[in-house]
């Protein structure tokens, strides 16, 4: 019996640290190499395991090692109010992790119901991915994290890497990884000879010399064609239609305690205004430029990041303090800012509002996807954690149409992580702006892995998207995915860039989610079906 307790104690903890190093291939890090290790351990124990619990034990393990590390970061949300929450500190990414461990574990189940092998695995990535999709439905949506964006390397790489989401978006990325991990994963293991722990001594490998060097050339094959595809498309398709604005993205690098506490509001407005008067100035010296080299006039919009205007409903209900925004705008063609804001029913609501030159609110956009636990509260948490219950979630991806300016879908914040549901498919822009204010998660891995999700939107729609952060990474990228602009971490200042015209309408633009969730059932089919012997 102590035996048998103490391998439960060791399996869980050796399951959990298999699980934990796997998010060294997430951002920023993209240790890629470690998914080989880590998935073909995974995919070892699910071969050699004919327990569905027991699949389903090590996979929630695995998922709860995985999304721990990965989310570490959330802890810091908490920190910047530790005097109140101080309780809390242990729940974000671990109590995080143990909603998501199921979305692991359940695929690990389902595979049993086909025999060990490759069919296994392949059955396993499919099933993978499309609980991974469906993390969209939790509560109000939680995707982050998806293993698609270990591709979006910086750099030239990653450019290359990750043309192909504009045909089968991040998941179908995700499924491809999964299943390039578990197959050369699973050869690689079976031809060093290594022994897994937790694993029958008698176990056989199951990939016998022949199939490992079929694994090793079709992963070989897939790899040369897939790179292929991306530098083709990289390098051959070209912008459409009518350039975007010159966007000019504030960073006005507000700690977070000063604007929970409500420190020093007229200081931070001060800021905000002396920087967009900046920036606004070196546009238009690029504005002029453009013009002497011929190029057709391009409009100046500036951003201020989300919730960046200090105070509630201060700036929809006071004239005078727009019209002061764009004097100091010396002449820009709008204004995008985040602001709190109250509706008329009395809902607080995290919105982003267009002011026109004369300081007239052209526009109103309002958060749809609110974060959980943050912004939203699921109504069976017994404590209020939210202050105030919450904000009220807005109706979903709009398209703004301004004067003088190209059409633009705003987003706010983690919005941008839901591949397939930025843009309004009635009403596309020409263009993406994303405030958002990763301030709360500190100087981690949690703010370079949004700007991955960002620049995997881009490629995803074919659409350029700017983007302004309170406290960083601002930045600007095309619709390849490509980076123009970044203004770093914990820097003040503003970013200019020009914004490229859109790309033609990507195959995943037309389709969305329907495109790796059919390669997904494609492949569990495939896995399912029995073969007659010869």
């Amino acid at each position: 019996m102590r035996r048998c307790w103490r391998d439960n104690w060791r399996f869980i903890g050796f399951m959990l640290g298999v699980g934990a190093l796997s998010a060294l291939a997430l951002p920023p890090l993209h240790f890629l190499p470690i998914l080989l290790l880590t998935f073909g351990i995974l995919g070892r124990i699910l071969n050699t395991t004919t327990s569905w619990k027991h699949a389903a034990w090590a996979g929630c393990l695995f998922g709860f090692g995985f999304y721990t590390a990965g989310l570490y970061w959330l802890v810091n949300a908490v920190l910047i109010r530790a005097d109140e929450f101080w309780w809390f500190v242990p729940f974000p990414s671990m109590g995080c992790a143990l909603i998501l461990a199921p979305m692991v574990g359940a695929p690990a189940a389902l595979s049993m119901l086909v025999p060990a092998g490759l069919r296994r695995l392949a059955f396993f990535a499919g099933a993978w991915t499309i609980f991974d999709m469906g993390r969209t439905f939790l509560f109000s949506g939680f995707t982050w994290n998806a293993l698609g964006s270990c591709l979006a390397i910086p750099g030239p790489v990653g450019d290359i890497l990750i043309q192909p989401a504009a045909w089968v978006g991040e998941d179908g990325l995700t499924l491809a990884l999964v299943l390039a991990s578990l197959l050369c994963g699973s050869a690689l293991l079976d031809s060093l000879h290594l022994r897994i722990p937790f694993t029958p001594q008698s176990a056989a490998p199951y990939c016998i010399p022949i199939v490992r060097r079929r694994i090793y050339m079709g992963c070989i094959a897939a790899s040369v064609l897939w790179f292929g595809v991306g530098a083709a498309r990289f390098y051959s398709i070209y912008p459409q239609g009518e350039s975007g604005p010159i966007a000019v993205m504030v960073q006005g690098n507000v700690p977070e305690t000063e604007k929970v506490g409500r420190l020093r509001p007229r200081d931070i407005f001060l800021r905000y205004l002396r920087l967009t008067a900046q920036g606004v100035q070196q546009a238009r010296q690029l504005q002029i430029q453009q013009a002497a080299s011929g190029t057709p006039y391009r409009p100046i919009v500036f951003l201020w990041p989300e919730t960046s205007f200090p105070g509630y409903d201060l700036l929809q209900d006071t004239p005078k303090a727009r019209e002061v925004i764009m004097d100091w705008a010396l002449g820009a063609d709008a204004g995008i800012i985040g602001a709190l804001r109250q509706d008329d029913n009395g809902h607080y609501r995290n919105s982003v509002l267009a002011l026109a030159p004369d300081g007239a609110v052209s526009a109103v956009y309002d958060k749809a996807r609110l974060v959980p636990f943050g912004e939203y509260q699921p109504s069976f948490i017994p404590l209020q954690i939210v202050p105030q219950g919450g904000l009220a979630a807005g109706p979903g991806p709009q398209t703004w149409h301004l004067a003088n300016i190209p059409p633009v879908g705003p987003l706010i914040c983690y919005e941008v992580i839901f591949s397939g549901d930025v843009t309004n498919p009635h009403d596309r822009p020409r263009w993406l702006a994303n405030v958002t204010n990763d301030g709360w998660f500190g100087n981690s891995a949690g703010p370079r892995q949004h700007l991955e999700s960002v620049r995997l939107r881009a490629v995803e729609e074919g659409l350029p998207i700017v983007r302004a952060a309170n406290t960083g990474i601002s930045a600007a990228f095309d619709g390849r995915g490509h980076l123009l602009a970044k203004l770093g971490w914990d820097k003040t200042g503003v970013l200019v860039s020009a914004v490229p015209a859109a790309l033609p309408r990507t195959f995943f633009g037309h389709y969305g989610q329907a495109v790796p969730l059919l390669f997904c059932a494609l492949l569990i089919l495939g896995a399912s079906i029995r073969r007659s012997k010869a």
